[in-house]
């Protein structure tokens, strides 16, 4: 598996996590909403960085 799809499979997850979290804010347990919504923030942030280094790193 190369570099560029293992970026690509992380941010379809971390952006598909994200989406569901957000589709099932509801029924989650309020102990355990702030620790995965934190979690989803982060891996969100890191994937935009990623999107970003992946366009100014093109050749």
């Amino acid at each position: 598996m190369s570099n560029s799809t293992s970026i690509l499979t992380f941010i379809i997850v971390s952006f598909c996590f994200a989406l569901i979290l957000i589709m099932k804010r509801e029924t989650l347990p309020s102990g355990i909403k702030r620790p995965l919504a934190i979690l989803a923030l982060v891996m969100v942030a890191f994937s935009f960085s990623l999107i970003v280094y992946s366009f100014f790193s093109l050749h």
